[in-house]
This record gives C-alpha cells, sequence and structure tokens, in this order.
C-alpha cells in the first residue's frame, strides 16, 4: 500500500472521536448514553425487586405452613405495594427521554436525578434487609405483624419516592422546554 494509505490508517481514531467532531453529535451520543445508562439502572432496580417480591412470596408460604394464615391479607397488601413499586420502576420512559432534546442539561438537575436513582438502589437493598427480618420473624414465630407492617411502610415510602422522583423529572422537562 501506499505511504498516505499507511499514514492515514496509522493516525486514526475511534469511531466516536469523529463523530464527536461532528457539531451537535456529541450531545446526541451523550443523550443516548444518559438514556442507556437510566434504562440500565432501573432494569437492574427492578430485577432486584423482583428477586425481593419472589422472597417475599416464599415467606408467605412459610408463614402459611407455620399457621399464618391471618397475616395473609397484610402480606398481600405489602406484596401488592412492592409489585406496584417494580413495576413503575420497569415501565417508567427513561428518565432523560422527556428532555433529551434540549441541548444542555444542567448539571444540578442530573445530580438530583441521580440522587433519586441511587435511592431506588437503596430502597431495593432496604427491602431485603426488610424481608430478612419478617423471614426471622416467621421462623421464630415472634413480632410477625411487627415485621410485616415496617415491609409495608417501606413499600409506602419507596412509592412515594418514586412520584417524586417523576416530578423532578416533569419539573425539569418544563424549565428547559419553557
Amino acid at each position: 500500500m501506499s505511504d498516505l494509505y499507511n499514514q492515514i490508517v496509522s493516525q486514526r481514531g475511534s469511531v466516536e472521536s469523529l463523530l464527536a467532531r461532528i457539531p451537535g453529535f456529541r450531545g446526541y451520543m451523550d443523550k443516548a448514553a444518559r438514556r442507556t445508562a437510566d434504562r440500565m439502572v432501573r432494569d437492574h432496580i427492578a430485577d432486584q425487586l423482583r428477586q425481593r417480591i419472589d422472597r417475599l412470596a416464599q415467606i408467605e408460604r412459610n408463614l402459611l405452613d407455620g399457621g399464618g394464615l391471618g397475616y395473609m391479607s397484610k402480606t398481600q397488601s405489602a406484596k401488592t405495594k412492592l409489585q406496584t413499586f417494580h413495576d413503575r420502576v420497569k415501565a417508567a420512559a427513561p428518565g432523560y427521554s422527556g428532555f433529551m432534546e434540549a441541548v444542555k442539561v444542567e448539571a444540578d438537575d442530573l445530580e438530583r436525578i441521580y440522587a433519586f436513582d441511587e435511592a431506588l438502589v437503596r430502597y431495593a437493598d432496604r427491602f431485603a434487609e426488610a424481608l430478612e427480618a419478617l423471614d426471622s420473624a416467621v421462623t421464630a414465630n415472634e413480632e410477625v405483624a411487627s415485621a410485616i407492617s415496617v415491609l409495608d411502610r417501606l413499600t409506602i415510602e419507596a412509592n412515594e419516592a418514586f412520584s417524586l422522583r417523576e416530578d423532578v423529572l416533569v419539573n425539569i422537562s418544563k424549565s428547559i422546554s419553557g
């Protein structure tokens, strides 16, 4: 091959660096990456929540086996709220889609969204802890009602937190389009 060909090939950069030089394309790539990251975070959280729901179903079976039929309406209520939280996380439109067309998203806005996403991860962990406590209560046949109550309050709080996240996204979208 020619020296010019070798020079061109040896100096080539990545596709990303080429596309970053095209006006406006880098912003598009950043936005696409944010959408992908948002989807990945929420899919991970939803998977964790699905495991928690399955764990609660297992605990319910153990509770029934131990004669705890009287607790079923309360565990079902908590499970329904946990399922609702899972469904909201799983089915929500990507967090950045409402304002992806804007040229610039403020760093403070992104930090608020990231804080809510981090909180969603913490809720998945807190559900695991609450379910472990419930399982221990069922095994010991002590404080079962209290453990169910803690789980139920946590499901309410998690759903309220998700509503706040949605409010933040709506407000960010309004401030960018307005």
